[in-house]
């Protein structure tokens, strides 16, 4: 299953109080990027996180699940209507998450 446009729109309208939010689709799905660095994504219209030890302090009964088959399982971001919530994970988020390999 792929997510829909109208899904990644309502995240990223949720996600709109940010100054650099940015995605890039791929093969159906969105990953999504916070100040350059990819913090997570839209997988089967689902919120997924990286899940840095931050996250999971933060939603500590997240669900761990898997974006697409034989990938790393990642945290569900069932509080998607809370933007002050959605503002603290990616602020606390940022400095666990590593930053982009630059391209040669």
């Amino acid at each position: 299953m792929t997510s829909s446009k109208e899904y990644l729109e309502y995240i990223l309208e949720q996600l709109s109080d940010f100054d650099d939010i940015t995605y890039r689709a791929m093969m159906g799905e969105y990953i999504i990027y916070y100040h350059g660095k990819i913090i997570g994504g839209i997988y089967d219209d689902r919120f997924l996180v990286k899940p840095v030890q931050t996250a999971m302090e933060m939603m500590p009964n997240a669900d761990l699940e898997l974006p697409y088959t034989c990938a790393k399982e990642m945290l569900l971001v069932d509080n998607v209507e809370n933007r002050e919530f959605l503002k603290k994970l990616l602020d606390a988020m940022y400095e666990e998450l590593p930053t982009p390999k630059r391209k040669s």
